[in-house]
This record gives C-alpha cells, structure tokens and sequence, in this order.
C-alpha cells in the first residue's frame, strides 16, 4: 500500500515516537473567533493514533 503523502506532512514524530500535529480549523474563517480559541490552536497537539493507521500515514525506514 502507498504511503499517504498529503497526510504525512502534516504530522511530526517525536523522538519518543510521539505524534504531533496541528490543531484542526487554524486555515480560514478565523476573525470571528474570540481570542482565546485563537490562542489556543497555535501550536502542535498530541496525536492519537493506532499503529496500524500510523503505518499507511509513515513511510517505511
């Protein structure tokens, strides 16, 4: 199976293979949003994900 490319951009391993992604709704339609939810989705979040799906979003080493 191929390596989903457009989705591996957007997650990070970590050293511990943790794995960090942005937070969902940073691209568009963010004025209307109070300041503290805008806060709020900078940055990276913890990722949970199966192993099994981790395989198809990384590639093999």
């Amino acid at each position: 199976m191929k390596t989903n490319k457009s989705y591996t951009k957007r997650i990070k391993l970590t050293k511990n293979s943790k794995v960090k992604a942005r937070a969902k709704g940073q691209n568009h339609f963010n004025a209307k949003e109070s300041g503290n939810k805008t806060r709020s989705k900078r940055g990276t979040r913890d990722f949970i994900i199966s192993a099994k799906k981790l395989s198809r979003f990384l590639p093999h080493n």
